[in-house]
């Protein structure tokens, strides 16, 4: 994540696991929600940047984490269904 360095991005993806758990009412608990926010701030970081988008912040980086953890909980429910 530009700009936040490798700590900030655990730090948000963390936050951003927690707030994505709230918007979906996710039940894979709490350890499996800070990792795929994680994960999910990790992918937008790297999906920014790819996509040359400018991030700058810990505020816009966080927004976009957890539109990436969102995603991926969403992902996790349909892998989990079939």
């Amino acid at each position: 994540m530009a700009g936040v360095g490798f700590v900030g991005t655990i730090i948000i993806g963390l936050l951003a696991g927690w707030i994505a758990s709230k918007f979906t009412k996710s039940e894979t608990g709490l350890i499996g929600n800070l990792v795929l926010g994680v994960i999910g701030a990790v992918v937008f970081g790297w999906l920014a940047g790819a996509f040359q988008i400018a991030v700058v912040g810990w505020v816009a980086n966080l927004v976009g984490g957890v539109i990436g953890a969102v995603l991926l909980i969403a992902l996790w429910r349909a892998v989990r269904k079939s």
